[in-house]
């Protein structure tokens, strides 16, 4: 095999291979091996046809295709570990030349790790937090955990107010025409929770069970279903039942059974310490969100649109992934938040871009500050895996192998260089 290498335009570079001829017929062999149990041709048994009388009924290249596609992963893997670059995206292919007894040429257009001119990431001016934790605010959490602590009753004396768990049956018209999509019986819905499109739920309070009702809305106008984009309708609603929270007492008991406390002012007492510990924690992290998003903005990089696609599509398959967990399909999701697939590709776009900027600046930084990872580092938060998975940290290390515990230590050396950035930041 034979490499070269072109550097193009915005960090993207070409792979010129070629594949000698020896090689090629090892792979149109392979090709034949595999295929030929699927030929038949009159006078000879399936699967014995030789080589020979198939190409010459066929042609040379009726084994082409499958050749090409056994020699490219091999060969771009080959050219992968040889060539000096940094590729972070996958390769483009293009075949120049296939035929028999020549070498097979192909091209893979790849995008390479951008170079990064740091600007400014020390000193930088970050918003000053509030981390005072006021009597309301504990109140408020209380409140919480005596919801998260209440149980679900069925109502029948009133009529729905807000909060409320319903079941509903509803149809949608649009001038007056019912469209596909739009009906739903024995729906559950929380008012309030923002399911449906603005203006649907805060109808639904005061309505009664059993009676019909109309809900009068707009579609928004980036709505995914374009039929029905900034459309008017109306919704004829039933609601079939009405669930309630029903709350704990709050005393001594309730605080018993939610903590270790005995009392409810201990209780008290011990959630004004959460909440200042989280909201210290909160401000921390702003502070490390706002310096590092400052340092991303204050930096020089010249991002390949490859390298973009890529994360958009992990985005999409780790978003199909999570949907798929909980029995959600994209059209569901689109229906949902009023989102359509071009403007939910746009946004992930947006975040992808971010996303690459960070970190390569981030490591920018790490290199700059020559931040390292020793060993006694690396095998205490290897402990802290382990006791989180209650496993042995020798188990643990078997279990991650190399790759992964150079991915930990990438991990801890970016850490590091938040820390870096945010310890220096100011605030005002």
């Amino acid at each position: 095999m034979s490499l070269q290498v072109e550097k193009l335009e915005h960090n993207m570079a070409k792979l010129t291979i070629e594949v000698a001829a020896e090689d090629v017929e090892k792979a149109l062999q392979a090709a034949y091996l595999k295929e030929r149990k699927r030929i038949s041709i009159p006078g000879f048994r399936k699967g014995k046809v030789p080589r020979q009388m198939v190409e010459k009924m066929y042609g040379p290249e009726v084994f082409y295709d499958e050749a090409v596609n056994r020699m490219i992963p091999e060969y771009y893997g080959k050219a992968y570990d040889e060539c000096d670059l940094d590729i972070v995206s996958q390769p483009e292919i293009d075949v120049v030349q296939m035929e028999k007894g020549q070498p097979f040429i192909f091209t893979a257009e790849v995008a390479v790790k951008p170079e990064v001119t740091l600007g400014e990431y020390k000193g930088l001016k970050v918003d000053k937090i509030s981390v005072e934790v006021t009597a309301e605010d504990v109140e408020a959490e209380i409140q919480r955990e005596r919801e998260r602590n209440g149980r679900t009753v069925e109502v029948t004396g009133r009529a729905v107010q807000d909060k409320d768990m319903v079941t509903l049956d509803f149809e949608g018209f649009v001038d007056g025409e019912a469209f596909e999509g739009g009906k739903g019986t024995d729906y559950s819905l929380t008012i309030g929770s923002g399911s449906f499109i603005p203006g649907f739920e805060e109808q639904l309070i005061g309505a009664e069970i059993d009676k019909e009702m109309e809900v009068n809305v707009t579609f928004p106008e980036e709505y995914h279903a374009k039929e029905l984009a900034g459309k008017p309708a109306v919704f004829k609603c039933t609601i079939k039942t009405i669930k309630e929270r029903e709350l704990p007492e709050l005393d001594d008991e309730f605080a018993s059974e939610v903590s270790e406390c005995e009392t409810l002012e201990e209780y008290r007492a011990e959630v004004e310490k959460k909440l200042v510990d989280r909201k210290n924690a909160a401000a921390r992290e702003q502070v490390e969100d706002q310096s590092v998003e400052q340092a991303a903005e204050n930096a020089e990089m010249d991002i390949p649109q490859p390298m973009v696609d890529l994360q958009v599509r992990n985005m999409q398959d780790d978003m199909s992934y999570r949907l798929q967990m909980q029995g959600m399909t994209k059209e569901m999701y689109y229906q949902m938040t009023g989102l359509s697939e071009e403007r939910l590709k746009q946004d992930m776009e947006k975040q992808a871009m971010k996303n690459i900027r960070t970190r390569l600046t981030l490591e920018a930084v790490a290199k700059a500050e020559n931040i390292q990872v020793s060993e006694e580092r690396l095998e205490e938060e290897l402990q802290k895996m382990a006791d989180t998975y209650q496993m042995e940290v020798e188990k643990l290390k078997e279990n991650m192998g190399e790759e992964r515990i150079e991915e930990l230590k990438e991990s801890i050396v970016v850490q590091d260089a938040i820390t870096l950035i945010a310890d220096a930041a100011v605030e005002e």
